[in-house]
C-alpha cells in the first residue's frame, strides 16, 4: 500500500485550502486508482450555511472530493506531473445518504478508461461501509 499525507497530496494535485477535500490517501496506484479519506469536521466552512440547524456536507463537494481522489491517481503518473485534471462530465451520479460532522468519508476512484488526455473513473464514497455517493466521472488532463 502506498500512503500519502497532506503535503504529499499537495505535491500531486493543485488544490489548496479551503478547496482541498482530501486529508490523506490510504492507497493508490498511478493511473489506476486512489483510496482517500476526508474526516468531516463541524468546523468545515460550508456547514455555516448548509444547513445551520442540520449540517449536511453538500453533495457536489462529495463529488469534488471523489474527483480529487481520481486526480491523485491520474496526476501521479510521471507524464502528468505538474498538470491539472479538469471535469469533463459527471454521469450516473446517485446520492444515497447524508454526510454529517464526525463522519469519516472514504473516497475511492478507479480509472476505467483512458485515451490521450481524456479518461473516465468510477467513483464511490462511503461512510462506515455504507455507500453515500456513486458516479462516473470524465476528466481531461491539461
Amino acid at each position: 500500500m502506498k500512503h500519502l499525507d497532506i503535503k504529499q497530496i499537495q505535491e500531486i494535485i493543485p488544490h489548496r485550502h479551503p478547496f482541498l477535500l482530501l486529508d490523506y490517501v490510504e492507497d493508490y496506484e498511478p493511473g489506476e486508482y486512489a483510496v482517500a479519506y476526508k474526516c468531516v469536521s463541524y468546523r468545515e466552512e460550508f456547514f455555516a450555511g448548509h444547513f445551520p440547524q442540520e449540517p449536511v456536507m453538500p453533495g457536489v463537494l462529495i463529488v469534488e472530493a471523489l474527483a480529487q481522489a481520481g486526480a491523485v491517481a491520474i496526476l501521479s503518473e510521471p507524464e502528468n506531473q505538474g498538470k491539472v485534471a479538469y471535469f469533463g462530465g459527471i454521469d450516473k451520479c446517485k446520492f444515497k445518504g447524508k454526510v454529517v460532522p464526525g463522519d469519516k468519508l472514504r473516497l475511492e476512484t478507479r480509472i476505467i478508461r483512458k485515451k490521450g488526455p481524456i479518461g473516465v473513473g468510477e467513483a464511490v464514497a462511503t461512510v462506515d461501509g455504507k455507500k453515500v455517493v456513486s458516479a462516473v466521472l470524465t476528466f481531461a488532463v491539461g
